[in-house]
This record gives structure tokens, C-alpha cells and sequence, in this order.
């Protein structure tokens, strides 16, 4: 049943805009980044790791947690329309299966747009000249943000469906990202789910602020997402449907 719902959460995602913000607005912090990199050469040392910090500082801090927002609101869009909803609560489905649907399919975006993430910033770097490719411990800490990415997901499913307007999540993921580059600029990164990103990614740093924290880190991932999935799913079942 679950893959039914995966399924059919991915048919909506079929000719959608989705595509379009996921391939379009990772371009916007590859290029501030590239820039930035470049109008401070005398200062940034350390070549692909330099321009690593200028493209996370917009990327992590600013850019990929709303745009995670927008996949949650798309994929609860339809349902939050005149009696959508009611129909999905009726449908013979698990309610748990809607939503980890959504989930999943999120999931699957989510570690697509970081691939993108990492293949601009590698083509930015070789487009300005530095030497050889990107290292390895770059790649591994993108795919680390990722966890951070669906800790995100899964606090804006929970918001979309809770909020019907398409536009007030994503607004409100600017303000919780927001805060969240606060928190990880006075060390308490990973005790706010909206800093994990940041944290993972290691954003704007040389240094790898996870070295010896990795398991501190993931627990605070697990916990998280436990908490949001399982309130989604507890709200599915016990509040009233109106629509």
C-alpha cells in the first residue's frame, strides 16, 4: 500500500513546477556563491574548501530548506482544495501510508537536489580554475546535509497539511531558516531541526564542526523526524476533517 501511495505522489510531481525550482533555484546560491568566492580572493584560502563556504552560506543558511517547502506544500496542494481532503480520508488507505507517501517521495527530491547542489558547485570550481575536482569529503558532506534536508521535510509536511495555503509554509520556512542560522552561529546547531542542514553541510566553515559529533548529529536527525512523523500521523487520526 505504501508504494501505491509513492506511486501516486509521484504523478503529481509529473510535468509540475517542482522540477523547474529544483533545477533552477540551486543555480541562484551556486552563482552568489561563485561570486562571493571571487570578490574575496585575498582573504579566502583553501581553493575547492573556500568556495565550499561561499556556496553554503547562501545554499545551507538561506536557499534549500524553502525550497524543500515548496515540495511539501505542492504534494499536500491538491488535498488542501474543496472536499479533496475528505475523499483522501475516506480512501481505503493506512493514514500512515499518506503521509510517509509524501514523505518518501519528498525524500527522493530532496537527495536529487543536493546531487544538483554538488554537481554546480564542482562546475563552478572547474569554470574558475581550481585545480583537480572536488574532495571527496566535500561529496561526503553534502550527502550528510541530506539527513538534515529530511528532518526539514518533514517538519514542513507537517506544516502544509496542518496550514491550507500553498504559500504561508514556505514563508514560514524563511523565518524558521532564519532562525536556524542563528542557532548554528552560537554552537547549538543540533538542538533546532531547521540548523541540521547548516550542520551537515557544514556551511560556511573550512573545518568539519561534526568531527566527533557525527553520532550526536544523526540521534538528533532520528529523534526529530520521529517527532514530526509521528505528530503528522497523530494528527491524521484524531483531528476532524474540514474542508
Amino acid at each position: 500500500m505504501l508504494f501505491s501511495c509513492i506511486r501516486a505522489e509521484l504523478l503529481k510531481l509529473k510535468k509540475s513546477f517542482v522540477w523547474l525550482a529544483c533545477f533552477v533555484i540551486p543555480v541562484i546560491p551556486a552563482v552568489m556563491g561563485t561570486g562571493n568566492y571571487l570578490s574575496n580572493l585575498s582573504i579566502l584560502h583553501g581553493e575547492w574548501y573556500a568556495l565550499w563556504t561561499q556556496h553554503t552560506l547562501f545554499y545551507a543558511c538561506f536557499f534549500f530548506a524553502p525550497l524543500i517547502s515548496v515540495y511539501c506544500a505542492y504534494l499536500w496542494r491538491l488535498e488542501n482544495f474543496g472536499h479533496n481532503r475528505n475523499v483522501l480520508m475516506t480512501a481505503p488507505v493506512p493514514l500512515s501510508c499518506i503521509f510517509l507517501g509524501k514523505f518518501a517521495v519528498t525524500a527522493m527530491v530532496t537527495l536529487l537536489t543536493q546531487l544538483w547542489m554538488f554537481f554546480l558547485f564542482s562546475i563552478s570550481g572547474l569554470f574558475i580554475g581550481l585545480p583537480g575536482f572536488p574532495p571527496l569529503q566535500l561529496f561526503g558532506w553534502c550527502l550528510r546535509a541530506t539527513f538534515g534536508g529530511l528532518v526539514c521535510a518533514s517538519a514542513m509536511l507537517l506544516l502544509s497539511m496542518c496550514i491550507r495555503s500553498f504559500a504561508l509554509p514556505i514563508g514560514l520556512s524563511l523565518v524558521l531558516t532564519f532562525i536556524g542560522f542563528l542557532f548554528s552561529n552560537k554552537g547549538w546547531g543540533l538542538f533546532y531541526p531547521f540548523s541540521l542542514i547548516a550542520a551537515g553541510m557544514n556551511a560556511n566553515t573550512y573545518d568539519d564542526k561534526l568531527s566527533g559529533n557525527m553520532l550526536p548529529f544523526f540521534v538528533s536527525c532520528v529523534l526529530y523526524l520521529a517527532l514530526f512523523i509521528g505528530a503528522a500521523i497523530s494528527v491524521l487520526r484524531t483531528c476532524d476533517v474540514k474542508a
